[in-house]
């Protein structure tokens, strides 16, 4: 049976879903996932463009 020790469940972050970091300003709109991978997930604003991301630790987002 695996061991839950350390008691941190992540959400599911899907490409796509829109997403708050933890202490976002309430005047931020949320940001979209782009990709999760390693405990890490790359989310940008859709007014950013394509081509511009962040690198944020997956437990620091929440689904807005």
């Amino acid at each position: 049976m695996p061991s839950h020790e350390s008691g941190n469940v992540l959400e599911l972050l899907p490409p796509g879903r829109f997403v708050t970091i933890e202490n976002q300003p309430n005047d931020l709109p949320p940001f979209q996932v782009i990709q999760c991978k390693g405990g890490r997930c790359w989310v940008r604003q859709q007014s950013w463009g394509g081509y511009v991301h962040w690198e944020v630790e997956h437990c620091r987002l929440k689904s807005a």
